[in-house]
């Protein structure tokens, strides 16, 4: 006797449990978002500081133009609830800053710092979601091979546009207006 497949969970059973911040919607699966390791962590955190010029208006000071979030939710077309690592809309596409829980507009950035026994969302399942909705930009940021893809939205799928690892200094779309010394991601150069 084959089992009834269950209904593919929703926004509303997300919002219903307690740990919904923990939470994600993956293949109509509601999963724990993996626990982030130390260098999880200080990527995510130093990648924030990387792209704050541009988490701004524009002007003299910066570049600017963009909301930029960390460990935000977002609803895909097809029910699907990521919180991703970072993300990122244009100001001139969304003049207000998202609010609402999930956010539930398409960003113009997504990066997804690759966890262990996660990879398999972070480096398929998502890309194919995010490509489905046209999110742009991709990047995936790997602490523990210390590399960061830079992806770019086509018709066909998502082309990497740059490869990096430590040691490296790269301008990545579509925030190459700053210098990203790819090291201090995962703690080998000094910050400025």
């Amino acid at each position: 006797m084959v089992m009834p497949r269950p209904a593919p969970a929703t926004a509303e059973d997300l919002v219903a449990r307690a740990d919904s911040d923990r939470l994600e919607i993956v293949a109509g699966e509601l999963v724990e978002k993996a626990a982030p390791s130390p260098g999880h962590s200080f990527a995510e955190a130093k990648l924030a500081v990387a792209v704050d010029p541009y988490n701004r208006r524009p002007s003299s000071r910066g570049p600017g133009g963009w909301w930029i979030f960390t460990e935000i939710h977002v609803e895909y077309p097809r029910g699907e609830i990521y919180c991703h690592d970072v993300a990122g809309w244009r100001r001139d596409r969304l003049a207000l800053r998202p609010t609402e829980w999930p956010v539930r507009v398409r960003p113009d950035w997504v990066c997804e710092i690759v966890s262990p026994r996660h990879e398999r969302n972070d480096l398929v399942i998502k890309p194919r979601t995010l490509h489905g909705a046209e999110v742009p930009h991709y990047w995936l940021v790997d602490p523990e091979e210390q590399l960061l893809l830079v992806h770019r939205w086509s018709p066909d799928g998502y082309t990497v546009v740059q490869r990096a690892t430590a040691g490296e200094t790269i301008r990545a779309e579509p925030f190459d207006g700053i210098e990203l010394r790819v090291g201090v991601l995962f703690g080998h150069d000094e910050d400025d």
